[in-house]
């Protein structure tokens, strides 16, 4: 099980490196944050509400392959419990 802060579970993005180039092109470090929203899914399969860390981009992913099979994938990772 991951403990990260921000991350998305269905897809694993998390936050990115970079600089803030200012107007004098002077460098500063600054992370690039993942859009994370949390969001409850009915999962028929476990009879529960599951409530997960995504992106947009997860989202569709579980609208294309359906959210049993991607609740299947996370518990086989440890990612949640059933």
């Amino acid at each position: 099980m991951k403990h990260m802060s921000t991350y998305c579970q269905v897809l694993g993005t998390h936050a990115g490196k970079g600089n803030t180039v200012s107007h004098s092109h002077r460098k500063t470090r600054r992370r690039f944050e993942p859009n994370l929203q949390r969001k409850r899914y009915f999962v028929p399969s476990l009879g529960r509400r599951v409530t997960l860390t995504l992106t947009p981009r997860g989202m569709k992913t579980i609208d294309k392959h359906g959210i049993d099979a991607v609740i299947g994938r996370l518990i086989a990772n440890g990612e949640i419990r059933p």
